[in-house]
C-alpha cells in the first residue's frame, strides 16, 4: 500500500481492458490509454539522457551506438489482450541490423560484449554499462501509483 492506494497487478489492467472491450465504449478506452501513457511518459526521457551519458572515448553522436539506443527507446500501452499494460522498451528491432541486442549487452544481460576493433583483426571484451533499470527503479513507484488511479478511475466509470 502507498499513499493510501493498492499497487494493482498485471492483472487488473487485463480485467479492466477485458470489461472495455465488452463495453465497446471508445471514448472511455481512448481516455484509458492517454491517462496510461502520462504515467510512465516521464521514464522515456529519462532512460535516453542515461544512454547519453554512457561513459565512451567518443562524444555522443545521434549517428552512433548511444544515439541509436536513444532513437530505439519508446513507451509501450497496450490496454487489450494478454499483454495489457505499460512498458517502457529499448527496442532491438529499431536498431541497425548487427547491433539488434546491443541493449541486453550495454545492460549486463548477455553474456559479456565481444567485438572486433574497427579497422583491426582484433577481438577485445567491453564491460557492460548499466543505464535501464537504475534510471527506471526510482521513477517506477511514482509511475506505478498513476497507473494505478487511471485504473482505479476507469474502473469506477465502468460500474
Amino acid at each position: 500500500m502507498v499513499a493510501g492506494l493498492e499497487l494493482r497487478t498485471g492483472k487488473d489492467l487485463a480485467r479492466i481492458s477485458r470489461e472495455l472491450r465488452e463495453m465497446n465504449n471508445r471514448e472511455l478506452k481512448k481516455r484509458f490509454g492517454k491517462k496510461l501513457r502520462q504515467a510512465a511518459k516521464p521514464m522515456v526521457p529519462a532512460v535516453r539522457a542515461a544512454i547519453r551519458q554512457i561513459p565512451s572515448k567518443r562524444p555522443y553522436s545521434a549517428d552512433g551506438l548511444r544515439g541509436n539506443l536513444s532513437r530505439a527507446t519508446r513507451l509501450e500501452v497496450r490496454t487489450t489482450g494478454k499483454d495489457a499494460g505499460v512498458r517502457i522498451r529499448v527496442d532491438g528491432r529499431k536498431m541497425p541490423d548487427k547491433a539488434r541486442s546491443l541493449q541486453a549487452y550495454m545492460e549486463g544481460l548477455k553474456r559479456p560484449w565481444r567485438h572486433p576493433v574497427f579497422g583491426h583483426d582484433v577481438w577485445v571484451k567491453q564491460d557492460p554499462r548499466p543505464y535501464f533499470f537504475k534510471t527506471v527503479r526510482p521513477l517506477g513507484l511514482a509511475s506505478r501509483v498513476k497507473v494505478n488511479r487511471a485504473i482505479d478511475r476507469v474502473a469506477r466509470d465502468i460500474s
